[in-house]
């Protein structure tokens, strides 16, 4: 019998559906039972007619009965049969073992944060931008005008290739500041570069073939390479940037940072800039460019992109997280029409597009002066804390023991041990005097270089004044 419970804040119809769903998964209405006609039990119950309608269609919709005009209505014959305790399992489906997965983000969290996740008085991250309120303040207020600008259009199933005025503003701007000149569908949005390089590799490459990538270099890629099953082949890095000399001859793609090394910061070389160029155009292999910080130059203008000197093999990748903030997750790939095609074929099967509001907000942001405003900020800020810490380690002796590479560009340098010298004692002791740096064997893939990667662009002058004369006080 049904039960309607007037204290209950649930709608009549909706107590006695599922009291009916509960009596037919728990058997007490076997399959084929004939239930009451509606008009009966609505009598019964002390409800309308109406309701058990109502409840009747529910139980038919959902599959849970059958009707016929002169059988009425039944229990389905497939309704659920409760089974004993010992016939379900306690588990669902067995998860797959992956292996390589586990690992390698394992390995990205060692990267990012360190293997030891206690608080530390100061950070010397290379991996986050600088943000204080000002930033907050402007962002908040871009995202709000772009909300109350936002039409009902710009919430339908967006461009793949990414938002049509965002990437006008980026393709204004590495004209201007980085000498790259392309249309605007030579640009594809995405939302970071392990999403860029993912999309890559899905699109361009096919699986099992040869990537070479820098080593020591950004972990990231050559995990994500890894992951879609590409031969990912370690090219020594030295003075001069990436071993040209060295790459893979059966490479369909090559990572490079040459404006900053991701690791050991060095600039790539005129020389192996133009054999690296040769190179690809005489066997041809894809270059993936990895613009992530050379924005911020000490000593003069930014170097001039691979891009805008070979376009047609190239794919640049630029991004936000450095310049703005890691949380925004805009990025950028920008390369030669067919190329961008394709993959935005692969981006609007897997993503679709990417959110409208981070889109429309960044846009409005650069648009409004924000960004220029806020990059022109944050150079000055950072190149106040690139000084302190270059003279931090020349005071300290640290550069006279050390090999101190990296200092020209970007938000983070590196000091070079010699091979015999334990790194991982070292970043250990450090923590425990409130000190996290960043050794570089979680930049290595086969490398056996030794050091510590030095960020500066979240540590004030004075933290960083501090840090650098502790880590002097054990390693001298």
């Amino acid at each position: 019998m049904l039960i309607v419970n007037r204290d209950d804040g649930r709608p009549i119809w909706q107590q006695l559906l599922d009291q009916s769903i509960h009596n037919i998964t728990t058997g007490k209405w076997p399959p084929g039972e004939l239930l009451l006609p509606s008009r009966e039990l609505a009598q019964l119950v002390g409800v309308s007619r109406s309701t058990i309608q109502i409840v009747y269609e529910e139980l038919f919709s959902r599959g849970y009965t059958v009707t016929s005009r002169r059988g009425g209505t039944r229990v389905s014959e497939w309704a659920y049969k409760p089974h004993s305790l010992e016939e379900v399992s306690p588990q669902g489906p067995v998860l797959p073992e992956l292996p390589l997965l586990n690992v390698s983000v394992g390995h990205l969290h060692n990267w990012i944060r360190g293997k030891e996740n206690q608080n530390v008085e100061i950070d010397f991250s290379p991996h986050e931008p600088y943000l204080d309120e000002h930033f907050q303040k402007n962002w908040r207020q871009s995202f709000l005008q772009a909300s109350t600008e936002i039409d009902l259009d710009s919430w339908a199933y967006g461009n793949p290739y990414g938002f049509v005025p965002l990437r006008e503003q980026i393709q204004r701007y590495l004209s201007l500041e980085r000498g790259v000149h392309v249309h605007l569908d030579q640009i594809l949005l995405t939302s970071g570069a392990q999403h860029s390089i993912d999309l890559i590799a899905q699109a361009l490459l096919n699986e099992g073939e040869t990537v070479s990538v820098e080593d020591p270099g950004f972990p990231a890629a050559w995990m994500a390479m890894k992951y879609r099953r590409m031969h990912v082949v370690p090219v020594p890095v030295d003075e001069s940037g990436l071993q040209v000399d060295r790459i893979h001859p059966q490479s369909k793609l090559v990572f490079v940072t040459p404006s900053h090394q991701c690791a050991v910061g060095v600039i790539m070389s005129e020389l192996r800039r133009q054999q690296l160029l040769h190179m690809a155009a005489q066997h041809p292999f894809w270059i993936v460019e990895d613009d992530y910080d050379s924005e911020f130059r000490y000593r003069g203008d930014p170097l001039p992109t691979l891009f805008s000197q070979q376009p047609q093999n190239i794919l640049y990748m630029m991004s936000f997280s450095k310049m703005v903030a890691p949380g925004i997750r805009i990025s950028a790939i920008v390369g030669p029409n067919e190329a961008i095609r394709q993959l935005s074929h692969v981006h609007e099967l897997t993503y679709r597009h990417l959110p409208i509001m981070e889109q429309l907000t960044l846009a409005h942001f650069i648009e409004n002066g924000h960004f220029t405003r806020h990059m022109r900020r944050i150079r000055n800020v950072y190149r106040r804390r690139h000084e302190a810490m270059t003279k931090a380690i020349t005071a300290t002796g640290l550069g006279e023991r050390f090999t101190l590479s990296g200092v020209e560009t970007g938000l983070h340098m590196f000091l070079e041990a010699e091979k015999p010298f334990d790194e991982e004692v070292l970043t250990y002791q450090a923590l425990e005097k409130g000190i996290r740096v960043y050794p570089l064997s979680t930049y290595c893939l086969e490398s056996d270089r030794k050091g510590w990667v030095l960020g500066f662009s979240k540590v004030d002058e004075a933290a960083i004044e501090e840090g650098i004369y502790r880590l002097a006080e054990m390693l001298l």
